[in-house]
């Protein structure tokens, strides 16, 4: 059966819930996503920072908008899971220009999207995940808007004072259209407690070594676990390796975890 796009966004928003914490191992490109999509998730992300390296581009606002729209149709195409594209900043200088990344969004057939901060004005995001609302609801379409709060991972302000900036600014988005609001940098207990114990949406927390497990998280209210650009780097890490090996040593032992040929190539096959 093929699922419309209000059905395939209902069933992404129904993902996000604290008993079952939504897991996200970020995609860059088709064949990751479909080797995660394989792995029985039951979406795909994809990672911001993964794309725009996989295009040759830095990540930060870089990467041209139509190159990301182009990935994330493919993405799209190649998966039957739902999918939420990471937009940066929402590829715009304004909240017109995000207006309009957002119809390209809509049109590759994402139906969830993560917009950020960053060193922005809260008031600037505001205005862009505002714009991002009209134009999905609009278009008729339901999109899934997480708000990044990059409070804590770029630690920005007082640290005393930090996790009360997080939360005007969650206010803040929520009340511009937000869905979801997403705080990287944090995986202390304490503190996404209170967070998810002062933000009415489902929480997204980025995770990695040394944070909690999965189940944990969602014990502390929880809703979306993601590993942003983790699986990414960790992909460029193994063939850093092997070149390493292969001029040090001249040996090959760093390839014998590698995915085998023949399961990797009929994951691909049929998609064009």
């Amino acid at each position: 059966m093929t699922l419309t796009q209000p059905d395939t966004a209902h069933l992404f928003r129904s993902l996000h819930t604290p008993s079952a914490p939504l897991a996200l191992a970020n995609a860059w490109d088709v064949a990751s996503a479909r080797v995660i999509e394989a792995s029985g998730v039951p979406a795909i992300a994809t990672s911001s920072a993964g794309v725009a390296w996989s295009l040759g581009s830095p990540d930060g606002d870089v990467l041209a908008r139509d190159r990301a729209l182009r990935l994330i149709a493919r993405v799209v195409a190649a998966v039957s899971v739902p999918v939420s594209a990471d937009i940066e900043g929402g590829f715009g200088n304004d909240a017109a220009e995000v207006a309009e990344t957002i119809a390209g969004v809509l049109e590759a057939g994402a139906v969830g999207v993560n917009i950020e901060d960053g060193t922005r004005p809260p008031a600037e995001l505001a205005a862009r995940l505002a714009a991002a609302r009209r134009t999905a609801d609009r278009a008729g379409a339901d999109l899934f808007l997480n708000a990044r709060i990059d409070t804590f991972l770029s630690g920005l302000g007082d640290p005393d004072t930090r996790l009360k900036e997080t939360l005007t600014r969650a206010h803040m988005y929520i009340d511009s259209g937000a869905d979801g609001i997403f705080v990287p940098g944090v995986t202390d207990s304490a503190t996404i407690a209170a967070l998810t114990g002062e933000i009415s949406v489902p929480l997204n927390i980025m995770a990695g070594p040394g944070a909690p497990a999965v189940a944990e998280l969602g014990a502390l209210g929880v809703a979306r676990v993601s590993l942003g650009s983790g699986v990414a780097q960790a992909a460029y890490a193994a063939a850093r390796r092997a070149a390493q090996e292969l001029c040090g040593s001249g040996t090959y032992d760093s390839l014998t975890e590698g995915i085998a040929f023949p399961e990797l190539n009929a994951l691909v096959s049929g998609y064009h």
